[in-house]
């Protein structure tokens, strides 16, 4: 974890960052970060506002140890169920996390200060258990600075537009391709409309859409190779920028229409792009890649430690980055299509192998769990 002392604490290129209206959210979370005052302290001196989480993370957090024995031991006593263990580590994570962040979620009005939780990845194509599992993750949690992460899947949808509709704020996960993100902002604002029939207050609901950086240019890139031609390789690092500057730019057009508008007048708030898996992949790329080129008014950034120390040593924050880009990138993707890269191929596998990544971390962190709980669990007798 980042050691923040002086010598490191000076403002730099993350308060630069959080000056053109990029919200900075740090990709992790486990106990000892909230117990260090670990998180605390890169609140006060990193810009830090928000915190996401994933299956990923979790299985990384208490699959350590670290922290949760206490925990783990009262629940092997009560003879708890492994999916009932998993979820009470989780959420006191989430609940301790937001109880941290909440002077930030108080300051700003509700923007920042998010800790999100997602859904149990294996309910991905389920959009009744989805919905179900939200709110019974908000309720769970209790606490106002919350997000509940659902998947940008086919089922996910329409799981999104319902748990909108009951006044839960949502960060859409796993959003790869274009046309999805559409269908995401679409989910978004009929979620919206029907909280408005309910007569919910909409100024209380916040919701980001997590459109997925880094594993595109993975993915394209290992194609790109595969060609190996020299307009290939011209091409490479690319992609990744130009897709989600063509996703702000569908922010942008869907946050300025007439449909939009009738919402805002009734104290809606716009669904905020958020960049994520921001850490660079290929060593040859600048480590501040998918920060320095996607720099925009109402973003949010979430970053994985090592990208945050990366950021304020090195990062290149010159004012906005995407604006005057759009033609520009929409011919980078074109460029692909060209060279027989299908884009809808490529969003599509991402989509799955994400969906799976997580299902796989969650199934990872039951299995440890479940051996922890029977390790601990007192004999009979």
């Amino acid at each position: 974890m980042i050691k923040v002392t002086e010598a490191t604490a000076t403002a730099g290129a993350l308060k630069r960052l959080s000056d053109e209206g990029v919200s900075i959210w740090l990709d992790d979370l486990s106990r000892r970060r909230i117990e260090s005052g670990n998180l605390a302290e890169l609140i006060a001196s990193r810009h830090v506002v928000g915190v996401t989480t994933n299956p990923s993370i979790f299985q990384a957090a208490i699959g350590s140890g670290e922290g949760y024995e206490e925990q783990l031991a009262d629940l092997a006593v009560r003879g708890v169920t492994v999916e009932e263990a998993v979820r009470m580590m989780t959420t006191a994570d989430v609940r301790a996390a937001a109880d941290v962040l909440r002077p930030v979620y108080d300051a700003t009005g509700g923007r920042d200060g998010r800790v999100s939780i997602e859904v149990d990845p294996r309910l991905a194509h389920d959009t009744k258990a989805t919905i179900a599992e939200a709110k019974q993750l908000a309720w769970l949690v209790d606490r106002p600075n919350v997000m509940i992460k659902i998947p940008a899947t086919k089922a996910g949808l329409p799981a999104i537009t319902e748990v909108i509709g009951l006044g839960i704020s949502v960060n859409v996960t796993l959003i790869f391709s274009l046309e999805r993100y559409r269908a995401v902002m679409d989910a978004y604002l009929s979620g919206l409309e029907k909280a408005k029939e309910r007569g919910l207050d909409l100024s209380q609901i916040r919701s980001v859409a997590s459109f997925f950086v880094s594993r595109v240019d993975t993915e394209i890139d290992k194609r790109l190779d595969g060609i190996g031609t020299d307009e290939a390789k011209a091409l490479r690092g690319k992609a990744a920028v130009a897709n989600a500057r063509l996703a702000y730019q569908a922010y942008e057009e869907v946050f300025s229409s007439d449909r939009w508008q009738a919402l805002e007048k009734a104290g809606a708030r716009t669904q905020r792009p958020l960049w994520a898996s921001t850490g660079v992949k290929d060593p040859a790329y600048k480590p501040t890649l998918y920060v320095d080129e996607l720099v925009a008014p109402n973003t949010v950034n979430t970053m994985p430690e090592a990208t945050l120390q990366a950021t304020e040593e090195s990062g290149s924050i010159t004012g906005n980055t995407i604006a005057g880009t759009y033609e520009q990138a929409r011919a980078d993707i074109d460029a692909l299509e060209k060279l027989g890269i299908s884009y809808d191929d490529v969003v599509q596998l991402l989509e799955d192998e994400g969906v799976e990544k997580f299902e796989a971390s969650w199934n990872d962190l039951l299995k440890s769990t479940e051996a922890e709980l029977e390790r601990l669990a007192p004999s009979e007798g």
